[in-house]
């Protein structure tokens, strides 16, 4: 799974038909542990998602699952949206 950002929205008038009816968003990943942002991706929003929320993504497969729809051109879908994260960082000296 991937945490991330949801930073856009995605509108296409013309798409494969399995897309018909799929709210899509851009998403940046976030890596909490060295505090950095990465690539930006567009994932299906499964859960009702906004600008601005932090969310859980699955990939692939899972992705497919996720909608229950298995035929379906989606590699990215977002499972839930993040209350809260909190990370512990291990120090490398020890």
């Amino acid at each position: 799974m991937i945490i991330g950002k949801v930073i856009g929205n995605v509108w296409a008038t013309r798409k494969d038909e399995t897309l018909n009816g799929l709210k899509l968003l851009v998403i940046e990943s976030i890596d909490y542990g060295r505090n950095q942002r990465g690539e930006s991706f567009v994932a299906v929003d499964g859960v009702g998602a906004g600008i601005g929320e932090r969310v859980l993504v699955v990939k692939g497969n899972a992705a497919r699952k996720a909608l229950q729809k298995e035929g379906a051109a989606v590699d990215a879908t977002i499972v839930g949206i993040i209350d809260e994260v909190e990370v512990t960082l291990q120090n490398n000296s020890e």
